[in-house]
């Protein structure tokens, strides 16, 4: 027991690492901010050396990932999926001082209302700090296809279930989110009313894996939140054949307003030889109508790198929750491989200059060449002759 504490301990007192070689857009750090590792051993083991005489660990804990976030009173927050060996999720709230290492688990998992057969499974929160005062959680709530036959114990229905809190501590769960579409994940509260609406990015969906006739990240409106009902969805941000988003793609956490336009991080779905790849990129939607996409820089912003790429489900790069802090300062925090959370960092203006200056993905290999002959011939205009030795190789 104290060999365990005194790991732990030294676990999460780790000071973390920023990364010396970046790209100008963001960050990395070394270590993962949570892992299944950080979990609390009270919620593992049975101290009791009656009932547990070999301390045995009683409940195990599989993978930390997908996590909400949130500044609250002066701590970074993140309320994170936490997956237990027996494949069920549960959320729990993690805190830190600076955003960057520290992260502690409060004492016990988020509780809130489960509602009768209709919650086998939930996940990966999204939180917003809406304007009519609530912090709002929009997770996945998952239970099995009702219409599948006895012998398919792996088809699921999905819709997106609402809590709402005003401390973090006690949760208010609400109705279900009804829309048009048959499946429903990774919705995403906006964190103002539009037009005296509550507005939703959604991801239709035809099944729970396939988007089918569905996909892209869709916009609707709702009347109002307890008994939220969006009758028309439209899509922003539909797929597109032979990007980074070609299979699904949905929105990550609630966008970030700037003087320029919501900035938006989503992630995005390809299908590989080696099978699905998830990363994320950004775009950029009007001010004032949140259904213009203004820019949308072409790739993917972040993709797994490394020991990221390996995990329960390889080669995945998700994002749920991100923090701008008073300073301008952009913590991102995505997950990696559905396993642990990671932290990036950048500012709102690097943020903005990406989206605004990235060029987009004009859809062709011919295209994608123009752009970078356009970059090597501003370059040779700007640099001077002989001024750089690599540049002058290069040309």
């Amino acid at each position: 027991m104290e060999q365990l504490q005194e790991s732990q301990e030294a676990l999460l007192s780790r000071e973390n690492q920023i990364e010396a070689e970046g790209n100008g857009i963001f960050s990395r750090y070394r270590y993962p901010v949570l892992t299944a590792a950080h979990v609390p051993l009270t919620w593992k083991y049975d101290f009791d050396s009656e009932s547990n005489p070999y301390f045995m660990e009683r409940i195990g804990v599989n993978a930390v990932f997908n996590a909400g976030a949130i500044k609250f009173g002066n701590k970074y927050i993140l309320v994170a999926r936490v997956e237990g060996a027996d494949r069920k999720s549960f959320f729990a709230v993690a805190e830190s001082d600076n955003g960057i290492d520290g992260f502690r688990f409060w004492d016990k998992p988020v509780i809130f209302d489960s509602l009768e057969g209709a919650d086998t499974n939930v996940y990966d929160m999204r939180l917003v700090q809406h304007e009519d005062g609530w912090i709002y959680g929009l997770f996945c709530t998952e239970r099995r296809d009702p219409s599948a036959s006895e012998g398919d114990q792996t088809s699921a229905f999905a819709q997106c279930g609402i809590v709402r809190t005003k401390d973090l501590r006690q949760w208010e769960r609400l109705a279900d989110l009804i829309t048009p579409s048959p499946q429903q994940r990774n919705v995403v509260l906006h964190p103002e009313f539009v037009d005296g609406k509550y507005a939703f990015y959604t991801r239709p969906q035809d099944s729970f894996i396939e988007a089918g006739s569905g996909g892209g990240i869709g916009f609707g409106l709702a009347d109002n939140i307890e008994n939220a009902v969006i009758t028309q969805e439209e899509i922003l941000y539909k797929k597109e054949y032979h990007t980074v988003y070609e299979a699904k793609n949905g929105q990550g956490p609630a966008p970030i307003k700037t003087e320029k336009g919501w900035l938006h991080l989503a992630h995005g779905v390809r299908n590989t030889a080696a099978g699905l790849r998830y990363v994320l990129y950004m775009f950029m939607t009007d001010l004032q109508d949140l259904t213009k996409v203004t820019h949308r820089p072409g790739g993917y912003f972040l993709a797994p790198e490394g020991e990221e790429r390996i995990g329960d489900v390889s080669n995945v790069a998700f994002c749920n929750g991100w923090i701008v802090n008073p300073e301008g300062k952009v913590f991102i925090y995505y997950a990696s491989s559905d396993t642990r959370m990671h932290v990036a960092t950048s500012t709102v203006g690097q943020l903005v200059d990406y989206v605004m200056n990235t060029p987009e993905d004009g859809l062709s290999s011919a295209k994608s060449v123009g752009n970078i002959l356009g970059l090597i011939g501003r370059n040779k205009a700007a640099v001077p002759h002989g001024n750089s030795r690599a540049m002058s190789a290069n040309i």
